[in-house]
């Protein structure tokens, strides 16, 4: 049965309000605010009790004698900010991201459930999903119908029962997004089973597309996708719009394609901007070091977007589609109390936020932290073997040569693979992937990722295995038995000393701490990579895209090394 989100007591007490028989909790008075129906910005006051909007107007309460009444003359009201399309889990945890991005306005999310599908049973990760529903902000969240890469036990994990039990959440609001789509071209009629149950339960399905044909994007949409966030030209985008998808527009660390598509959408004077969104898709985390959706925001500002639009794409364009405006994206009675107050609307990093009627953020000060929650659902992260000689055995014809953060494609081995040490200098080195329990390995080589990494191994990965990259063995066996130490993270050695490290204890995937405190290491960790030879950007999306069989051309999975395009396994995995 639905569940309501406030219960008749409440709403009691909310009409009792109007009737001056109850006063308020707030009242922000003298209010400039952005009335995002009317397209227009209004001057009103807007009363508040607990979490909810009660009223918003002319008039102020009858009753004010337990009322913090604020006086907002010259300053601007927006909606809280959402994010529509966000992998909480890229090395920061939901929590900490959470508190991170209220700071800046961001007190929505709509976020990827892989993580807690891969790690938890359902129970478990529901049981953690409502422990985040009792902070002062709102997840919302999907429901993944694949794991975007080759799992020993996909069967296990992705069943009817459990995806489900996932689209029966009235906290998950869409199916997808659709990495797996085409198993729907090739005849997966369970997939497709799966997305008509989420449409009957008036529920979204977010599209993976990046460059599809046309014809594609017609065959996605009879298929039941809504909207799509992979568009990387304005062309895509119109494309997109002309078969009925709705578009969120990316700007992510991989996918800086924001300011590009907002000018091509306004030279060619397409009049779509109700039916966009914008996106920072998941991104690492120092790109988040100037904010989550107020950069979007800001950015469309700067491209001359008017500012309506602008926070119509972040806040109540996003509610509408996913039939939540009646209590997200508008500033009106009845909503959620999420506001940001902005010195004025050409400045979207608010002085003060407002999530759930409370105080985050006020004068441009952090006033309260997110309380803290459980991790204990999450398996503790332990490493319950050693690596020996025989593990280190690279016998194989074909390699893995990344052409930037994300593609890749196969490339034929020459080196004597019984070599100790690999020349520095060149753009070849040992490659692995090892069950987290040490059941099977995966050994290749890795072209065009450095030229001097000795040791490096992660626990941070697509599907939370083992990985492990670096042209000295002796320095890969430091790296991962640092990895060993730490209970999960991310591991640089060289030369027998370990030179950075990211620590993840939450089930050797997340980080526990700060946002704040997590930038640091990963900056650390990006600038010791770089010198020594990392020629993208993004190499935490390297890592964990490096399973990823919804990209071409050649992966490494649990399965062995896979050919996306031929979609088999082209060298099985090692049983240890």
């Amino acid at each position: 049965m639905p569940e309501t989100t406030w219960k008749i007591h409440e709403i009691r007490k909310q009409v009792a309000v109007i009737d001056g028989k109850l006063a308020p909790s707030m009242v922000l008075k003298n209010a400039r605010f952005l009335h995002s129906v009317l397209k227009k910005w209004l001057l009103g006051n807007i009363w508040i009790l607990g979490d909810r909007i009660v009223y918003v107007g002319q008039e102020m309460p009858a009753d004010l004698s337990c009322t913090d009444v604020i006086d907002l003359e010259h300053k601007v009201v927006v909606p809280g900010y959402i994010e529509p399309h966000v992998h909480p889990t890229q090395l920061y945890n939901p929590h900490s991201f959470a508190d991170f991005a209220a700071q800046t306005g961001t007190t929505t999310f709509i976020a990827d459930n892989m993580t807690l599908a891969l790690s938890l049973t359902n129970q478990k990760a529901f049981t953690f999903m409502d422990e985040l529903k009792k902070l002062p902000f709102t997840f919302y969240w999907w429901a993944r119908f694949d794991s975007q890469s080759e799992l020993q036990n996909e069967d296990e994990i992705f069943t009817n029962k459990s995806v489900l039990e996932w689209l029966g959440r009235d906290d998950v609001l869409l199916g997808g997004e659709l990495t797996g789509w085409p198993r729907l071209i090739h005849g997966d009629d369970l997939m497709l089973h799966w997305m008509q149950a989420a449409k009957l339960k008036g529920k979204k399905i977010e599209g993976h597309f990046p460059g599809a044909s046309e014809k594609t994007i017609a065959r996605m949409k009879l298929f039941g996708a809504d909207s799509d966030h992979e568009a990387m030209t304005v062309e895509e985008v119109e494309r997109r719009i002309m078969h009925g998808l709705d578009v969120t527009l990316r700007h992510s660390s991989i996918r800086p394609d924001l300011p590009q598509l907002l000018r091509g959408i306004q030279e060619r004077e397409l009049d779509i901007f109700d039916h966009l969104m914008m996106t920072t898709d998941g991104s690492t985390p120092a790109f988040h070091e100037d904010g989550v959706m107020n950069k979007c925001i800001r950015i469309a500002l700067e491209e001359g977007v008017s500012p309506i639009h602008a926070y119509n794409m972040a806040s109540y364009n996003i509610a509408r589609y996913y039939n939540k405006a009646h209590l997200h994206g508008l500033i009106a009675t009845g909503r959620f109390a999420n506001l940001n107050i902005l010195e004025n609307e050409f400045s979207p990093n608010p002085e003060a936020v407002l999530s759930k009627g409370i105080w985050l953020k006020r004068d441009y000060k952090k006033v309260n932290a997110l309380p803290e929650i459980n991790w204990n659902h999450f398996d503790d992260f332990t490493i319950p073997f050693e690596l020996n000689d025989d593990d280190f055995q690279f016998s194989m014809p074909i390699g893995i040569h990344l052409i930037n953060e994300v593609i890749t494609k196969p490339f034929s081995i020459n080196l004597q693979s019984s070599k100790k040490e690999l020349p520095l200098g060149e753009d070849e080195s040992y490659l692995m992937l090892i069950d987290r329990k040490g059941k099977w390995r995966v050994n290749t080589m890795l072209k065009g990722f450095d030229t001097q990494i000795k040791g490096f191994a992660s626990s941070y990965s697509n599907t939370g295995e083992i990985i492990l990259i670096g042209k000295s063995i002796e320095d890969m066996k430091l790296a991962f038995n640092e990895l060993k130490r730490l209970n999960g993270g991310i591991v640089l050695a060289e030369n027998k000393e370990v030179i950075a490290t990211i620590p993840l204890k939450i089930n050797g995937k997340l980080f526990d701490g700060s946002m704040e405190q997590l930038i640091k290491h990963e900056k650390l960790l990006t600038s010791a990579l770089k010198e020594r030879g990392y020629r993208h950007t993004d190499a935490i999306y390297t890592l964990f895209f490096l399973q990823s069989t919804h990209l071409p051309y050649i992966r490494i999975t649990p399965q062995g090394i896979y050919d996306v395009m031929k979609k088999k396994v082209m060298l099985p995995a090692v049983m240890r």
